[in-house]
Formats: structure tokens, sequence, C-alpha cells
């Protein structure tokens, strides 16, 4: 009886893991990176800083590096499932600021010609400030870069592209609370 067991048992592991690989194939099957980095094109590109935190006494400003793009379809498949992974890092650093990864194009596929929502991506990590002019009257404020990565079910990471983040600043300061506002001077 122990030997029937132990065979059952047997038997039985290798049906699962004949199954696990069964599913490891099948699942596989997707878009190669080659044909995935020919069928993306990167439009409407912006690039900006976003507010991450903003407190008004004491002054504390977090400003973090963001990009928002669309993907047009210049193959001749679907595109479908594509994910997108940004790495923004500041320029001449060595060390990654931050990085975000979304799933870009999920649901409906993007058909050839097609081009996909706007897909937005911001790095958790930022830079530290008092208010907007600590930033704007700064020249130490280095420049920002983000690393665009694309990839689809079943490819690889593909580098799309290199943006530099520009300096516009996607925040406004609220105006000050119970203060009367300076009467403007007239020449």
């Amino acid at each position: 009886m122990k030997t029937y067991l132990k065979k059952l048992r047997t038997a039985g592991t290798l049906l699962v893991l004949s199954g696990f690989l069964f599913w490891l194939t099948g699942c596989s099957k997707g878009m190669p990176a080659e044909e995935l980095e020919a069928s993306v094109e990167i439009v409407d590109i912006d690039t900006r800083w976003e507010e991450k935190y903003y407190q008004p006494w004491p002054p504390k400003l977090i400003l973090v590096p963001a990009i928002s793009f669309r993907i047009k379809n210049v193959g001749e498949n679907p595109l479908q499932y594509v994910y997108c992974n940004g790495i923004f890092k500041l320029e001449d650093d060595n060390e990654n600021l931050g990085d975000n990864f979304v799933a870009g194009i999920r649901g409906e596929p993007v058909n050839p010609g097609e081009t996909s929502e706007t897909i937005s991506l911001q790095s958790f990590q930022g830079v530290e400030g008092q208010n907007l002019a600590h930033f704007k009257d700064n020249p130490a404020w280095k420049a920002a870069v983000v690393k665009l990565f694309v990839k689809s079910k079943g490819s690889q990471y593909v580098l799309v592209g290199e943006y530099k983040v520009s300096r516009k600043i996607n925040f406004t300061e609220p105006e000050p609370v119970g203060q009367k506002p300076q009467p403007k001077e007239k020449k």
C-alpha cells in the first residue's frame, strides 16, 4: 500500500509540474522585444515638476519630476498589455532619484495607426525647497532626466527614450491667509 501511495504521489507531482510548465509556456507567448520596439512611437511628450508635498509654515515644498506621453502603434499588430517604467535621476548623478511603473495599455488594444490615452509617470522621490521662489531662483537646482522603458507580455524591457525634464512647475502657491493684498504702485 505504501508503494502504491508513493507512486501515486510521484505521479501527482509530475502531473502538477507538467501542468505548470504547460501554463508557463502558454503565458510566455507575447510580442518579442524587437517587435515591441519597432511598434512603439512615443508622442505628445510633456515633462514637468509636480507637487508632492507642501506646507506653508514652516515653509516646505517637495517637487518630483514627471512625464506624460501617449504611445502610437506604428507596428502591424495591436498593442495590448504594455507596461511603462520611468527611471528618474538628477542629471550627472549615478543614483536614481525614483521610478514609476504603470500599466500603460490594458484592456482595449491600441490598433496599428492608433494612439493610446495619455500615460503619466512621476518619481516617488523629489527635491525639497521652501517655496516656488527657492526653485525658480536657484542656479544649483539640478536638471532631471527620465529614461522611459516599455514591456509587453513575454518581452524584455525596451528603452524607448531618454528625456530631459523641463523646469516647468505644475504648482501654484496659495495666497497668504489673513493678509490684505498690497496695493500696486502706480508709475
